[in-house]
């Protein structure tokens, strides 16, 4: 099988597995990153949301063969315990998870969104997390967090 090099959170990372397989399963079992969730496995959902070159993309129809050379972030990638994103601590300020299983997926979608425009409006945030889906209904809150953290990231 060939190998493929790419970056994940920062590190050089080389994988033999077969290049048509999908970056959610490679993510997920040889790495260890819960983060990015199976949702429909279509790329419809957003759950597996990951950052490829600071754009999110659904890792799960995302063929491995696909990120070479590439900049890979998850969610396990953006903050830490210590010290999280301006995004993670938004999502906390503004009560905007409830079961969770979205978030990862939407908090990238939202990291890409601030790598491209770090002063969005309502509207722009919005469109960003257009293709997450949520059923806890947290979406007002979701976009009121992005707003906060770009705010912050703003005045550092």
């Amino acid at each position: 099988m060939p190998s493929v090099r790419f970056r994940l959170n920062g590190v050089e990372t080389d994988v033999d597995a077969d290049p048509d397989r999908p970056l959610l399963d490679i993510l997920r079992g040889r790495f260890g990153m819960t983060g990015p969730h199976f949702g429909c496995g279509a790329g419809e959902c957003g759950a597996c949301n990951v950052m490829i070159d600071d754009r999110a993309v659904a890792a799960c129809d995302t063929p491995l063969w696909s990120i070479a050379d590439k900049d890979i972030t998850t969610i396990e990638g953006l903050g830490t315990a210590e010290r999280p994103h301006p995004l993670q601590r938004a999502f906390i300020a503004e009560q905007a998870l409830q079961c969770g299983y979205c978030v990862s997926g939407i908090l990238m979608s939202a990291a890409a969104l601030l790598k491209r425009n770090p002063k969005p409006g309502s509207r722009e945030v919005k469109e960003a997390l257009d293709g997450n889906l949520c059923r806890c209904g947290s979406h007002n809150r979701m976009v009121r967090a992005v707003l906060r953290a770009a705010g912050e990231t703003a005045a550092e």
